[in-house]
């Protein structure tokens, strides 16, 4: 079962790194002070995917313990360089350890894990997060598995293929996702799949 980006889309972004976050500059991403007034002030955060570091300047700028963590390490050196600050090599699939973190965000990131994987990834979040804690992931919604123009694979769930893996993956207390229109990096439109979920 994979629980890891493939090896197409981490090309991508080893190619492109410094374009990417050149590009994607350093506003930070709409939902995320929506996201930051439910915890409380100076909680523990691992961000997975942080990309250029955008949202990670934002958190940290606001007092919050952040743990910013990318799979490429191409885009992890291209984020620390820009922050000044440490940023972790981390694959999905090496998600451990006991409950530690009050929130996990993971924008734009968790879409690039084939379907099969996304559950059990779904689970080693789960367990990292303390209780209560919460998680932000977000994906683009579709009809089943497939690649961009840019050739970066995506899992575009329907919301209800959506919300059945998150409920097999963990006994959250909650979960919340909303629809939302936007506009990927390639330049396509999207309707972006806003999953909020609480341990």
């Amino acid at each position: 079962m994979s629980q890891s980006a493939d090896a197409e889309t981490l090309n991508f972004y080893r190619r492109e790194a410094e374009r990417y976050c050149q590009r994607t500059g350093f506003s930070p991403s709409p939902g995320l002070p929506w996201f930051l007034a439910r915890l409380k002030s100076g909680a523990s955060i691992l961000e997975l995917g942080c990309g250029s570091g955008r949202d990670t300047r934002e958190m940290l700028r606001q007092g919050y313990n952040v743990t910013p963590t990318d799979g490429s390490p191409e885009m992890a050196l291209e984020a620390e360089n820009r922050l000044q600050h440490p940023v972790l090599v981390l694959e999905f699939g090496e998600i451990e350890g006991e409950a530690r973190f009050d929130a996990v965000w993971a924008c734009a990131c968790l879409l690039h894990i084939p379907l099969t994987g996304l559950s059990e990834v779904l689970s080693r979040i789960y367990a990292v997060l303390n209780s209560p804690g919460v998680l932000f992931a977000s994906f683009k919604e579709g009809d089943g598995e497939g690649r961009d123009r840019l050739g970066r694979y995506y899992n575009y769930p329907s919301l209800a293929a959506l919300s059945e893996i998150f409920e097999q993956a963990a006994p959250w207390v909650s979960l919340e996702i909303e629809r939302g229109p936007g506009t990927g990096y390639d330049g396509a439109s999207i309707t972006w799949l806003n999953c909020t979920a609480g341990k």
